[in-house]
Protein backbone atom coordinates (compact mmCIF):
# COMPACT_ATOMS: atom_id res chain seq x y z
CA UNK A 1 0.00 0.00 0.00
CA UNK A 2 1.56 3.36 -1.12
CA UNK A 3 1.49 6.09 1.00
CA UNK A 4 -0.95 9.38 0.17
CA UNK A 5 2.64 11.31 -0.16
CA UNK A 6 3.99 8.55 -2.71
CA UNK A 7 0.79 8.80 -4.60
CA UNK A 8 0.79 12.60 -4.68
CA UNK A 9 4.21 12.85 -5.24
CA UNK A 10 3.42 10.25 -8.61
CA UNK A 11 0.42 11.93 -9.42
CA UNK A 12 2.13 15.33 -9.84
CA UNK A 13 5.70 14.11 -11.65
CA UNK A 14 2.78 12.20 -13.77
CA UNK A 15 1.15 15.21 -14.54
CA UNK A 16 4.04 17.49 -15.27
CA UNK A 17 5.39 14.88 -17.73
CA UNK A 18 2.39 15.26 -19.94
CA UNK A 19 2.45 18.96 -19.70
CA UNK A 20 6.03 19.06 -20.81
CA UNK A 21 5.38 17.69 -24.06
CA UNK A 22 3.65 21.30 -24.48
CA UNK A 23 5.09 22.42 -27.65
CA UNK A 24 4.38 26.21 -26.89
CA UNK A 25 7.36 28.30 -24.59
CA UNK A 26 6.82 30.92 -22.22
CA UNK A 27 10.28 32.51 -20.80
CA UNK A 28 9.74 33.34 -17.09
CA UNK A 29 12.75 34.57 -15.20
CA UNK A 30 15.43 34.06 -17.86
CA UNK A 31 13.98 30.47 -18.44
CA UNK A 32 12.59 28.69 -21.17
CA UNK A 33 9.45 26.34 -19.73
CA UNK A 34 6.57 24.42 -21.89
CA UNK A 35 3.43 26.92 -21.60
CA UNK A 36 1.21 24.81 -19.28
CA UNK A 37 3.95 23.27 -17.43
CA UNK A 38 4.72 26.69 -15.88
CA UNK A 39 1.36 27.47 -15.76
CA UNK A 40 1.08 24.83 -13.45
CA UNK A 41 3.77 25.53 -11.12
CA UNK A 42 2.15 28.61 -10.94
CA UNK A 43 -1.12 27.22 -9.70
CA UNK A 44 0.36 24.85 -6.92
CA UNK A 45 2.55 28.35 -5.60
CA UNK A 46 -0.31 30.37 -5.51
CA UNK A 47 -2.59 27.92 -3.50
CA UNK A 48 0.38 26.93 -0.97
CA UNK A 49 0.16 30.61 -0.06
CA UNK A 50 -3.42 30.89 -0.58
CA UNK A 51 -4.58 27.41 0.53
CA UNK A 52 -1.81 26.01 2.90
CA UNK A 53 -3.91 23.36 4.59
CA UNK A 54 -5.36 22.25 1.01
CA UNK A 55 -6.21 18.38 0.65
CA UNK A 56 -4.53 16.45 -2.17
CA UNK A 57 -7.52 16.32 -3.87
CA UNK A 58 -7.25 20.02 -4.57
CA UNK A 59 -3.28 20.29 -4.64
CA UNK A 60 -3.71 17.74 -8.05
CA UNK A 61 -6.63 19.61 -9.31
CA UNK A 62 -4.36 22.55 -9.01
CA UNK A 63 -1.81 21.30 -10.97
CA UNK A 64 -3.84 19.21 -13.66
CA UNK A 65 -6.22 22.45 -14.44
CA UNK A 66 -4.68 22.80 -17.97
CA UNK A 67 -3.08 19.42 -18.66
CA UNK A 68 -2.73 18.82 -21.96
CA UNK A 69 -4.54 22.21 -23.28
CA UNK A 70 -2.93 22.83 -26.08
CA UNK A 71 -4.70 19.88 -27.72
CA UNK A 72 -7.35 21.43 -28.50
CA UNK A 73 -6.71 24.91 -29.67
CA UNK A 74 -9.24 28.00 -29.58
CA UNK A 75 -9.00 28.49 -33.37
CA UNK A 76 -11.28 25.26 -33.84
CA UNK A 77 -13.97 26.90 -32.69
CA UNK A 78 -16.75 30.18 -33.56
CA UNK A 79 -14.73 33.09 -32.62
CA UNK A 80 -18.53 34.26 -30.77
CA UNK A 81 -19.20 33.33 -26.88
CA UNK A 82 -21.14 29.99 -27.97
CA UNK A 83 -17.49 29.15 -29.41
CA UNK A 84 -15.21 29.83 -26.57
CA UNK A 85 -18.01 28.55 -24.07
CA UNK A 86 -18.10 25.30 -26.12
CA UNK A 87 -14.42 25.42 -26.13
CA UNK A 88 -14.20 26.13 -22.40
CA UNK A 89 -16.65 22.67 -21.65
CA UNK A 90 -14.60 20.85 -23.80
CA UNK A 91 -11.55 21.88 -22.43
CA UNK A 92 -12.44 20.67 -18.63
CA UNK A 93 -13.66 17.27 -19.93
CA UNK A 94 -10.55 16.68 -21.66
CA UNK A 95 -8.25 17.49 -18.78
CA UNK A 96 -10.57 15.40 -16.19
CA UNK A 97 -10.43 13.02 -18.51
CA UNK A 98 -6.29 12.64 -18.69
CA UNK A 99 -6.16 13.47 -14.92
CA UNK A 100 -8.30 10.59 -14.08
CA UNK A 101 -6.52 8.37 -15.87
CA UNK A 102 -3.03 9.55 -14.60
CA UNK A 103 -4.60 8.93 -11.02
CA UNK A 104 -6.09 5.56 -12.06
CA UNK A 105 -2.29 4.37 -13.30
CA UNK A 106 -0.72 5.67 -10.00
CA UNK A 107 -3.54 3.94 -7.77
CA UNK A 108 -6.26 6.20 -6.62
CA UNK A 109 -9.04 5.11 -5.62
CA UNK A 110 -12.19 6.37 -7.45
CA UNK A 111 -13.54 8.87 -4.58
CA UNK A 112 -9.97 10.81 -5.09
CA UNK A 113 -10.46 10.45 -8.62
CA UNK A 114 -14.02 11.75 -8.42
CA UNK A 115 -13.32 14.53 -6.20
CA UNK A 116 -10.62 15.81 -8.67
CA UNK A 117 -12.62 15.84 -11.31
CA UNK A 118 -15.36 17.17 -9.96
CA UNK A 119 -13.17 20.42 -9.18
CA UNK A 120 -11.55 20.23 -12.40
CA UNK A 121 -14.63 20.74 -13.69
CA UNK A 122 -15.82 23.29 -11.48
CA UNK A 123 -18.67 21.35 -10.19
CA UNK A 124 -21.15 23.28 -7.00
CA UNK A 125 -18.72 26.65 -8.00
CA UNK A 126 -20.09 28.92 -4.79
CA UNK A 127 -21.35 25.64 -2.85
CA UNK A 128 -18.64 23.57 -2.19
CA UNK A 129 -15.46 25.09 -0.46
CA UNK A 130 -12.53 23.21 -2.69
CA UNK A 131 -14.34 24.29 -5.71
CA UNK A 132 -14.58 27.87 -4.74
CA UNK A 133 -10.72 27.77 -3.32
CA UNK A 134 -9.78 26.37 -7.17
CA UNK A 135 -11.34 29.10 -8.56
CA UNK A 136 -9.82 31.65 -6.00
CA UNK A 137 -6.66 30.67 -7.09
CA UNK A 138 -7.12 30.30 -11.29
CA UNK A 139 -8.50 34.14 -10.85
CA UNK A 140 -5.28 34.97 -8.63
CA UNK A 141 -2.39 33.82 -10.92
CA UNK A 142 -4.22 35.06 -13.88
CA UNK A 143 -3.82 38.73 -12.47
CA UNK A 144 -0.74 38.00 -11.16
CA UNK A 145 0.99 36.40 -13.51
CA UNK A 146 -0.99 37.13 -17.34
CA UNK A 147 -3.37 40.40 -16.73
CA UNK A 148 -0.83 42.35 -18.19
CA UNK A 149 -0.09 40.98 -21.40
CA UNK A 150 -3.60 40.04 -21.94
CA UNK A 151 -4.39 43.94 -21.36
CA UNK A 152 -2.18 44.52 -24.20
CA UNK A 153 -4.39 42.18 -26.62
CA UNK A 154 -7.64 44.06 -25.51
CA UNK A 155 -9.53 47.84 -25.76
CA UNK A 156 -9.70 48.87 -22.02
CA UNK A 157 -13.61 48.61 -21.20
CA UNK A 158 -12.96 44.59 -22.57
CA UNK A 159 -10.66 44.04 -19.70
CA UNK A 160 -12.90 46.18 -17.13
CA UNK A 161 -15.63 44.42 -18.29
CA UNK A 162 -13.54 40.68 -17.96
CA UNK A 163 -12.06 41.71 -14.56
CA UNK A 164 -15.51 42.57 -13.04
CA UNK A 165 -16.54 38.85 -13.97
CA UNK A 166 -13.25 37.82 -12.79
CA UNK A 167 -13.94 39.59 -9.45
CA UNK A 168 -17.26 38.06 -8.90
CA UNK A 169 -15.96 34.92 -9.12
CA UNK A 170 -13.64 35.16 -6.37
CA UNK A 171 -14.61 34.63 -2.29
CA UNK A 172 -13.95 37.57 0.27
CA UNK A 173 -10.43 35.63 0.90
CA UNK A 174 -10.05 35.72 -2.68
CA UNK A 175 -10.87 39.15 -3.04
CA UNK A 176 -8.63 40.64 -0.53
CA UNK A 177 -5.68 38.47 -1.73
CA UNK A 178 -6.24 39.78 -5.27
CA UNK A 179 -5.78 43.58 -3.87
CA UNK A 180 -2.26 42.42 -2.53
CA UNK A 181 -1.08 41.93 -5.78
CA UNK A 182 1.53 44.41 -7.18
CA UNK A 183 0.76 45.14 -10.97
CA UNK A 184 1.96 47.46 -13.43
CA UNK A 185 0.75 51.17 -13.42
CA UNK A 186 -1.87 51.12 -16.75
CA UNK A 187 -3.02 47.10 -15.43
CA UNK A 188 -3.36 48.47 -11.73
CA UNK A 189 -5.69 51.61 -12.93
CA UNK A 190 -7.45 49.25 -15.23
CA UNK A 191 -8.52 47.04 -11.82
CA UNK A 192 -9.16 50.26 -9.73
CA UNK A 193 -11.77 51.60 -12.83
CA UNK A 194 -13.48 48.01 -12.71
CA UNK A 195 -13.94 47.66 -8.92
CA UNK A 196 -15.54 51.25 -8.97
Amino acid sequence: MQSTTTLLNNAIIRIDDFNKQDPNLEKWEDKEYPKELLYSMRMTKCLRQFAPDASDSLKIAVRAQHIGRWKIPRTKYEADRKGYLLWRNDLKEMHAHIASEILEDVGYDQLTIQNVTNLIQKKELKKNQETQTLEDVICLVFLQYYLADFADTKDEEKIIEILRKTWRKMSAKGQEEALKISLPDHVAHLVTQALQ
